[in-house]
């Protein structure tokens, strides 16, 4: 399964000199976790999370010591790009979404823009939340055999022999007569969301 097929579009942005306060209501109203940050030209500059929009939405209560808190030493953040992350990891459309689930893994990002064109002017076309991929993960058994049948009914004349089982994800393939039409049944099986793996039964 490729990044263009699970990922979210179009993308909810955040331009960088938008204030803290609306983005907290971007986010909110929207209900998504993370947003890219663009500048005056629509190329991303960050990446800003709730977490980073809670960080810079409060200030201390002085009630909640024995004695006055002191005066802060510097202002509060007012704007989005002084608590955005400026250094974004990115993925493209025709990725592998195993490998987008490798560096969520790794990193514990939970928010990943998809980014299309050259390195210096980047465009974003699509974001994956964690939420997307356990959206796939969470399609039922039959919805993923359906799915399966009509792929290879659309992408192959072997559907008129294939049969196809699914458990768990897991989807079985037989009935299919050589080793080529196999293969194709192989790969046309992996592209459809929700399929965890592709086995062959005789």
């Amino acid at each position: 399964m490729l990044v263009h097929e699970v990922m979210t579009t179009p993308v909810v942005t955040v331009p960088r000199t938008c204030t803290i306060k609306q983005a907290v209501h971007r986010l909110y109203e929207r209900d998504i976790t993370a947003a890219p940050v663009v500048d005056e030209d629509g190329r991303m500059v960050g990446i800003v999370s709730e977490m980073d929009l809670l960080r810079g939405g409060f200030e201390t209560d002085p009630r909640a010591f024995l004695r006055l808190a002191g005066k802060p030493q510097s202002p509060p953040p007012a704007a989005v790009e002084e608590v955005m992350t400026p250094r974004v990891l990115t993925v493209r459309e025709n990725d592998d979404v195993l490998d987008l689930v490798d560096l969520m893994t790794t990193t514990g990002v939970k928010s990943v823009p998809v980014t299309r064109g050259a390195e210096a002017a980047d465009q974003v076309v699509g974001i994956v939340s964690r939420r997307d991929l356990m959206g796939i993960l969470a399609h039922g058994d039959e919805r993923i055999c359906d799915d399966v049948l009509t792929a290879l009914g659309e992408l192959s004349a072997t559907a008129t022999t294939t049969r196809v089982a699914v458990r768990n994800g897991i989807v079985e393939l037989s009935g299919v007569l050589d080793d080529s039409s196999a293969r194709i049944a192989d790969v046309i099986a992996r592209t459809v969301p929700g399929v965890v793996r592709v086995v062959h039964q005789p």
